[in-house]
């Protein structure tokens, strides 16, 4: 099994900062893509980030791009969401999620990835 576990979430006021960090341990594909999510109350778990097992390529939703980093640590297995200018409807459980290559489907798509951590919630205020 995979193991991954967020951390980094709470409660920040609009216009603030928060940096999550995720951690995968346990058996794992040498590249792996990594992404993270998030899901609001009522709504279904859309895609906010995500980069390539070398680095090289970042992807972002339109509502975040301009305003959080994705990064990675391969040395650690390690991936960072930085968020900047934080908005109340940035408010979600965020997820990290791991490919191990296993399904066929867009980077931006849940579908993709097979080991899901627990999610961190992040709670923007006005």
């Amino acid at each position: 099994q995979v193991h991954v576990v967020e951390s980094g979430g709470g409660l920040v006021q609009a216009g603030g900062s928060l940096r999550l960090s995720c951690a995968a341990s346990g058996r794992t594909f040498r590249r792996n893509d990594m992404g993270w999510f998030r899901q609001a109350p009522g709504k279904e778990r859309e895609f906010v980030a995500a980069i390539i097992w070398s680095g090289a390529g970042t992807y972002y939703a339109d509502s975040v791009k301009g305003r959080f980093t994705i990064s990675r640590d391969n040395a650690k297995n390690t991936v960072y969401l930085q968020m900047n200018r934080l908005k109340p409807e940035d408010t979600a459980v965020y997820y990290c999620a791991v490919d191990l290559g296993a399904v066929v489907a867009t980077i931006t798509s849940p579908g993709r990835y097979g080991y899901w951590g627990q999610g961190t919630l992040v709670t923007v205020s006005l």
